[in-house]
């Protein structure tokens, strides 16, 4: 292998390379160009994604991924390096985890098992859009694999599985009346306060599935309602988001939100789920995400929010997150990564493509 790249300095090249979702494709061109140039890997482009992969006739095949796509730029589009730390869009989430996935698709010559390398769009808005969604409708053998590493930010941990997520909309009714008389109607809004009170009282449920502790939540994050200053309102809509372990379904998860909500609804009432996405479960007990955990001393933990390693877990094939990227900083204007943790992420997925 060839002497490690300065990835700091890597990352603040892919970070002043725009690539906000929908305009990947300049980003995209450049990637792929990269990745052509390195002798040995078979290179494939879907729309804007690219999937690079080896042909050693390796016994296990590694999946690396990671999504290309920035969310819009808050005064820190361009990179800025002070010492050992670098600032800019997509630092955390996720120009580093895509610097240290370039450099090993450029320097590993003789892995150990062999290697897809995953680059794809449209990862930070609506899942319709996803570019890895497109590529395994159209191209699932391009993602097949014995275990897939996405490089989402961990600050350099191993974070498992994943928690599902499910938005439901919630319709209440009630009857039109004049505020100077409300007794003649039924106000929609005021039959909110003991449904929000119900949902607000939902014990927090942390199950343990293989070490890791997972913390589900139920919350209301939107409210519309209303007709004008003088009329009593006969519809209200509140919409709810539900975050479920990975020891359940979306069925389960449902089932479980609609009997937290089944006491405060009547006749004419309706709940909608307006979009969901499946948990994963940690992959955490496969071999070679085991080995490299024993062998690195990793720590591991539970994923809390929504990836696609649940993409890749639909798929039959393991996955869990790791990047260098600090996820507590992902999305905001300081979103910033050091030089220590790109080069333990580093160190860490050289040692799971050569031990």
């Amino acid at each position: 292998m060839q002497d490690v790249t300065d990835l700091l300095a890597l990352t603040a090249e892919l970070i002043d390379r725009p690539s906000p979702s929908f305009e990947e494709a300049p980003f995209t061109d450049w990637i792929e160009a990269e990745l052509r140039a390195v002798a040995g890997l078979d290179v494939t482009r879907v729309g804007d994604n690219v999937v690079a992969r080896t042909d050693l006739g390796r016994a296990h095949r590694v999946v690396l991924a990671g999504h290309t796509d920035t969310v819009p730029a808050n005064g820190n589009e361009r990179a800025r390096v002070e010492s050992d730390v670098l600032w800019g869009l997509g630092a955390s989430d996720m120009k580093s985890g895509l610097a240290v996935m370039l450099d090993l698709a450029r320097t590993m010559s003789e892995p150990t098992v062999d290697v897809t390398w995953v680059f794809y769009a449209r990862e930070e808005v609506a899942a319709v859009h996803s570019g890895l969604g497109e590529l395994i409708e159209v191209r699932p053998d391009l993602v097949e694999g014995d275990l897939a590493i996405l490089g989402e930010p961990t600050g350099a941990v191993v974070e498992a599985g994943c928690q599902g997520t499910m938005r439901l909309r919630v319709d209440l009714v009630g009857a039109r009346a004049h505020t100077a008389r409300p007794w003649m109607g039924r106000n929609a809004i005021h039959r909110l306060a003991p449904l929000l009170d119900a949902v607000a009282s939902v014990p927090e449920r942390r199950p343990v599935l293989a070490g890791c502790e997972y913390r589900e939540a139920l919350q209301a994050v939107a409210v519309e309602g209303g007709v004008a200053a003088n009329v009593v309102p006969d519809a209200v809509s509140v919409t709810l988001n539900h975050r479920f372990a990975p020891d359940r379904s979306e069925a389960e998860a449902e089932a479980h939100v609609r009997a937290v909500l089944a006491p405060h609804l009547d006749e004419g009432d309706a709940i909608e789920v307006v979009d969901v996405a499946p948990a994963a479960p940690p992959a955490v007990d496969h071999p070679l995400l085991a080995g490299l955990v024993a062998r690195r001393g990793l720590e591991v933990r539970s994923k809390l929010g929504w990836t696609d390693v649940a993409r890749f877990a639909a798929l039959g094939v393991p996955a869990a997150n790791l990047g260098p990227g600090d996820p507590t900083l992902a999305h905001t204007a300081d979103e910033r990564v050091d030089r220590a943790a790109l080069d333990r992420c580093h160190a860490v997925l050289v040692d799971l493509l050569t031990t």
